[in-house]
C-alpha cells in the first residue's frame, strides 16, 4: 500500500473515531445538561408551590400540641404559616376583636381576618374566596374531630362568621 492511501487510510479511521467520539461527546452534554435542568426544577418547585399560597400567622401556646397539629393542617392544605408562641394569648384575642364566647386555643390573621381556633383550611380557602364582609371566623372550644383535635370520636361543631358589632351566623356545619 502506498504511503499516500496509509495516510489517507489513517484520516478516515480518525475521522470516523472522531465521530463517534463527538458523538459521545454531545450525547454526555446534553445528558449532563438534562441532569442540572431536572436538579433546578425540583429545587425550585417547592417555593413555587408557596408562592401563590395564601399566607397565615398563627398565635399559639408554645406548649399546645393541637395548636401545632392545626398547624400541620394548613401547611398540608397549602398554607405559608408563620407560627408565634406566645403567653399572651387573651391580650392577642381582644386586639383582634374575638369575642370570649368564640374563643379557642390558638389565634391566626390571614389577610384582613382573624381566624379562631380549629377551622378547617377548606373554610378558610372559601372564606378567602368569597371575601365576605366579616372580621373573621371562629370554631369556639376545642371539639374533638376539628382539625388538630382528631381522636377516637368526632363532635358535632360549627364554624361561626363573627363581625365586630354584628351578628354571628354560622359559616359551615360539621
Amino acid at each position: 500500500m502506498s504511503k499516500s492511501k496509509r495516510l489517507s487510510g489513517q484520516t478516515e479511521n480518525q475521522k470516523a473515531g472522531s465521530g463517534k467520539s463527538g458523538i459521545k461527546r454531545v450525547y454526555k452534554i446534553a445528558l449532563g445538561s438534562a441532569a442540572v435542568l431536572l436538579v433546578g426544577v425540583l429545587a425550585w418547585l417547592p417555593t413555587m408551590d408557596l408562592a401563590g399560597a395564601p399566607e397565615i400567622t398563627v398565635y399559639k401556646s408554645a406548649t399546645c400540641g393541637c395548636c401545632n397539629k392545626w398547624v400541620d393542617h394548613l401547611r398540608d392544605a397549602g398554607f405559608k404559616v408563620t407560627a408565634h408562641n406566645r403567653q399572651d394569648m387573651n391580650e392577642i384575642k381582644k386586639t383582634h376583636g374575638v369575642k370570649y364566647q368564640h374563643r379557642s386555643c390558638h389565634t391566626a390573621v390571614v389577610e384582613d381576618y382573624v381566624v379562631e381556633g380549629h377551622v378547617p383550611a377548606e373554610d378558610i380557602r372559601r372564606l378567602l374566596d368569597g371575601r365576605p364582609a366579616i372580621s373573621g371566623l371562629a370554631v369556639p372550644g376545642m371539639p374533638m374531630g376539628s382539625p388538630g383535635m382528631e381522636g377516637h370520636y368526632k363532635d358535632p361543631y360549627e364554624v361561626i362568621a363573627f363581625k365586630k358589632g354584628g351578628r354571628d351566623s354560622v359559616f359551615s356545619r360539621y
